[in-house]
C-alpha cells in the first residue's frame, strides 16, 4: 500500500523578525536597572554596572544613574554586627555575597550591615544572594538580590 504526503508552503505566514534584545552584561545591566525587586549587578573589577532604584533606596545609594561605573565598596560603608559599628576588616569585605560570587563563581549568600543606609548614623541589615555571571565561560561580574532584615 502505497502513501502519498503532498507538502504546500503557499500561504504561509512567516513571524516578523523579533528585535534583537541586549546580551551579556548590558542585558543584565538592562533588567537590573528596570526592575522592582533591590537588585545589583558589578563587573569583576567590582564596579557598579546597574541598581535597581529599591536598591539604592534600600542601601543608600542614592541616585542609580550616578553609582554607575562608581566601586561598589566607594559607595557602601560596610560595618560588623557588633555594637562598636566597626568598619568590615578586608578579609570580611570579601565574603559578602556580591564579592565571593564574583571570585568564586558560585552562589552566595550572607547578612550584611550597611552603615548609613537610611540616613547617616543608622544601619540597614540586608539579606543577599549573589550568582556570577557568565561571557564565554568566564565570570564577567555578579547579580544580587537583597531582602531587608527586619
Amino acid at each position: 500500500m502505497a502513501h502519498q504526503i503532498e507538502l504546500s508552503l503557499s500561504g504561509h505566514q512567516f513571524a516578523s523578525p523579533v528585535t534583537a534584545h541586549p546580551s551579556g552584561m548590558a542585558g543584565w545591566a538592562a533588567v537590573a536597572a528596570s526592575a522592582t525587586e533591590q537588585c545589583l549587578v558589578i563587573d569583576t573589577d567590582l564596579a557598579i554596572v546597574a541598581a535597581s532604584p529599591s536598591c539604592c533606596t534600600l542601601l543608600g545609594m542614592g541616585d542609580p544613574l550616578e553609582v554607575v561605573g562608581r566601586p561598589l565598596l566607594d559607595v557602601l560603608r560596610l560595618i560588623d554586627f557588633t555594637a562598636n559599628r566597626n568598619a568590615l576588616t578586608e578579609s570580611d569585605i570579601d565574603k559578602i555575597p556580591p564579592l565571593l560570587a564574583v571570585t568564586s563563581g558560585r552562589l552566595a549568600r550572607g547578612l550584611m550591615r550597611v552603615d548609613g543606609a537610611a540616613q547617616p548614623g543608622t544601619d540597614e541589615t540586608v539579606d543577599g544572594i549573589a550568582t556570577p555571571l557568565f561571557q564565554d565561560a568566564a565570570v564577567s561580574g555578579s547579580l544580587t538580590f537583597f531582602a531587608q532584615i527586619t
